[in-house]
């Protein structure tokens, strides 16, 4: 359905469906064709506020404040959407066009005949954030991992084949659908419930004509969700079904914060348990191997990113006491330190968006710094769980 209307009538209101590809220059052509025949109350972009503005500010990386990433705990979240973001400036700039290109023309052509522009996406920090929620370390570590091979594998599709590609669908939307069978739980989140947001977003404007602006792999799914609702007699509250839709995942939010804060009390029961059944010997030779194992194994992480011999010694040195705290992170300290013995340079931010490679992000300081937090917290929690059933071993004896 690329560069294809799609209508949909129900209960008085006209609502087209326009998919598109994000960064095909024929998508804006058509977009703008399409608005000036359908003549729309409201011309409502797949876009949220948020992704509106980093499309208008070009230089928006270049002003990040990568210590407030660091203390925020957001490395993880920064770094895969930076590397969704190269890979669109990638293809982009492989059919020299521009990132969005047809968003910014529906923008601008609705503008320009006086229309309402409606941005009817979920916020991108909540959808990254529920789908995080959604999955285990393990499963992040592969999404990671998916995403650096698909981007960066010489094994991977030529540009020609994804500009191939970009002539039959979203390329986009089919890599996020490619990304969730990697990670199936991750379909849900990227996929279908933002497929219903917009739709019940759609649904609620109040328009008797509505011209939506979509990625071509979204416009079944909405067409679908639409002409249910038409034919529906329940009465639903699409405030509160938003509501629900913009909220992180509370049985899964319930069950990391019992982990987060379960893990370093168990630990430390197992210490004080330890002490009281086996006497001062056990506790220090228990203390030894916490601090030897846990620190070791981020400061693995740390030299695995090529950190500042500093900052591996300070992970060695954080992991042991951050472990058991779970306001906390190991790699936070380690990040920190990084970021000040090597501050990012002004070219460094400049080139966020310019990562064509692996090493790339070795080569880049911010991205290094981020690598640093990451794989000096994968090493704590990975010594975590190494000391703590050393430990039981130990007490078992």
């Amino acid at each position: 359905m690329l560069n294809e209307v799609v209508k949909v009538s129900l209960n008085g209101k006209e609502i087209y469906l326009l998919g598109t590809a994000h960064v095909s220059e024929e998508s804006a052509r058509i977009v703008e064709k399409s608005i000036e025949a359908i003549k729309p109350e409201v011309v409502a972009v797949e876009l949220d506020r948020e992704r509106y503005q980093a499309l208008k500010d070009r230089h928006k990386w270049e002003n990040l404040d990568i210590y407030e990433v660091i203390r925020s705990g957001k490395g993880y979240l920064f770094l895969v959407h930076l590397l969704l973001a190269n890979f669109q400036k990638r293809i982009s700039e492989s059919l020299n066009t521009t990132p969005g290109i047809e968003m910014i023309s529906a923008i601008k052509k609705a503008k320009e005949l006086n229309l309402r522009v409606e941005f009817v996406d979920r916020d991108i920090r909540i959808t990254l954030k529920r789908a995080l929620a959604e999955i285990t370390l393990l499963e992040k570590l592969k999404l990671l991992y998916s995403l650096v091979e698909d981007f960066f594998s010489d094994e991977g599709e030529s540009i020609e084949e994804i500009m191939e590609k970009l002539k039959e669908k979203d390329v986009l939307n089919e890599m996020l659908a490619e990304l969730s069978k990697e990670v199936p739980s991750l379909k849900r989140v990227l996929v279908d419930e933002r497929d219903r947001y917009i739709a019940y977003k759609l649904y609620s404007l109040k328009a008797k004509r509505v011209l939506a602006v979509l990625g071509a792999g979204h416009i079944s799914g909405i067409k679908h969700i639409l002409e249910n609702l038409s034919l529906s007699s329940e009465k639903i509250s699409f405030d509160e079904e938003l509501k629900k839709l913009e909220e992180i995942n509370s049985k899964k939010a319930n069950f990391s914060k019992l982990l987060k804060f379960g893990i370093p009390a168990a630990i430390i029961f197992l210490f004080l348990f330890g002490f009281y059944l086996k006497g001062f010997s056990f506790l220090a030779t228990s203390l030894e191997k916490w601090i030897l194992i846990n620190g070791s194994l981020a400061a693995l992480g740390a030299m695995l990113a090529l950190a500042h011999p500093l900052s591996v010694l300070t992970a060695f040195i954080a992991a042991p006491i951050t472990s058991l705290n779970p306001f906390l992170a190991a790699g936070w300290f380690s990040g920190l330190v990084e970021a000040k013995l090597r501050k990012p340079r002004v070219k460094d931010f400049e080139a966020l968006l310019k990562i064509n490679s692996i090493t790339d992000l070795w080569r880049n300081r911010v991205t290094r710094i981020l690598l640093v937090v990451l794989f000096a917290n994968l090493g704590s929690s990975l010594g975590t769980w190494i000391a703590g059933l050393s430990i039981i071993s130990d007490l078992l004896k």
